[in-house]
C-alpha cells in the first residue's frame, strides 16, 4: 500500500474508531486494516492509536498524524481535480458550519453568485446553533458568533451581530411600548434556548451589564421560529438585528428600547490551527467577509 493509500486508511480508521469498520467499509477485512496501521507506526517509530476494550483512540503523535494526513490529502484532491482537468480555478469540496440564520438568510442567497464565479467549488453547509469541533467533525471553517475561547484555532474576525429588541406595531399599540427594563419585564417575551436552558437577554446599564431571563408563553431553540413568533404578534423579540432587518425595513416590527442595547458581538470565521489554507477555502471565507461587510447589521462598529 502506497503512503497516500495508508494515510487515508489512518483517516478512516480515526474518523470511525474501529477496524473492523473500516475494513467492511473498505472491503478487506479487519486484519488487513490492523496490518496496514501497524505496519505504518513501525515506519514512524511511534505508536499512533491507543487500544482498548472500548475502542481506538489516537495518541498525541496519532493526533497529530491525523491532522496532518487531513491537509496533505486536501491538497492532493484539490490538485489532482485542478490538474486532472486542466482547471486554473480553485476546485474541491468546501465543509463550512454556521448559525441556521446567518446561512439562510445571507449565506445560501450569495451561493449562485459565488458558484458561477467558482464552478468547481462544492459546500457542504451544516447549519447548527453548537460550537462543532472543526477537527474531530472535519469542518473547514465555521462561523462563530460570540468570544472566541479556544486559543488554538486560527480566526478573522469579519464582522460584528448587532441586536435588537422589536415587536410588531399591533402588538405595542394592544400591550403598550415598554420604556424601561422594569416595564419590558411585565411584557410576554420570546425565549430562546439552547441545550434545554433559557438564553438570557443582555442590556447596557447605568452601573454595567444587566442579564435578563425572558419569561413567556412560547420558547424555540430556532433563531428563525423566534423572528416568526415576533412576526405573528405572540411577544417581544430579541436577537441579532440581521435576522429582523428586512422587517425593521418594511416597518413590520419596530425597534424598542434602544438606549439599553449592549455592545454588538464580534464574528468571526475559524479554521483549525495548523493547517495550510487552499485556496478554495480562502474564497469560501473571502465571500463571508464580504457579505458581512454588505450588510450594515452584520459590519465591524466603527
Amino acid at each position: 500500500m502506497d503512503r497516500f493509500s495508508s494515510l487515508r486508511l489512518f483517516v478512516r480508521v480515526i474518523e470511525r474508531g474501529s477496524f473492523s469498520h473500516v475494513g467492511r467499509e473498505m472491503g478487506i477485512g479487519q486484519p488487513a486494516v490492523s496490518k496496514q496501521i501497524a505496519a505504518l507506526e513501525s515506519r514512524l517509530g511511534v505508536p499512533l492509536l491507543n487500544r482498548t476494550s472500548r475502542g481506538l483512540s489516537p495518541t498525541a503523535a496519532g493526533q497529530d498524524l491525523y491532522e496532518s494526513a487531513l491537509r496533505i490529502l486536501d491538497d492532493l484532491e484539490e490538485t489532482e481535480l485542478r490538474i486532472g482537468q486542466n482547471r486554473s480555478s480553485p476546485a474541491g469540496l468546501v465543509r463550512l458550519a454556521t448559525p441556521p440564520a446567518l446561512g439562510r438568510m445571507y449565506i445560501i442567497p450569495r451561493l449562485p453568485a459565488f458558484m458561477q464565479r467558482y464552478p468547481n467549488i462544492s459546500i457542504d453547509l451544516s447549519l447548527s446553533e453548537r460550537r462543532v469541533d472543526l477537527v474531530e467533525e472535519r469542518i473547514d471553517i465555521a462561523l462563530r458568533v460570540g468570544p472566541l475561547a479556544d486559543s488554538s484555532l486560527i480566526a478573522r474576525k469579519i464582522g460584528d451581530l448587532h441586536m435588537a429588541v422589536v415587536a410588531t406595531p399591533a402588538y405595542l399599540e394592544r400591550f403598550h411600548m415598554p420604556t424601561s427594563l422594569d416595564e419590558l419585564r411585565s411584557h410576554n417575551l420570546i425565549a430562546g434556548q439552547s441545550q434545554g436552558a433559557t438564553q438570557a437577554w443582555k442590556f447596557k446599564y447605568a452601573d454595567g451589564a444587566l442579564l435578563l431571563e425572558p419569561q413567556g408563553n412560547f420558547r424555540s431553540n430556532d433563531a428563525e421560529d423566534q423572528r416568526a413568533a415576533v412576526l405573528a404578534g405572540l411577544g417581544i423579540g430579541y436577537g441579532g438585528r440581521a435576522m429582523f432587518a428586512a422587517d425593521i425595513d418594511a416597518g413590520a416590527v419596530v425597534p424598542i428600547l434602544q438606549n439599553y442595547i449592549p455592545a454588538p458581538s464580534p464574528i468571526h470565521v475559524i479554521s483549525a490551527g495548523g493547517r495550510r489554507m487552499p485556496e478554495r477555502i480562502r474564497v469560501v471565507i473571502d465571500l463571508l467577509a464580504q457579505i458581512c461587510a454588505d450588510e450594515p447589521s452584520l459590519r465591524i462598529a466603527s
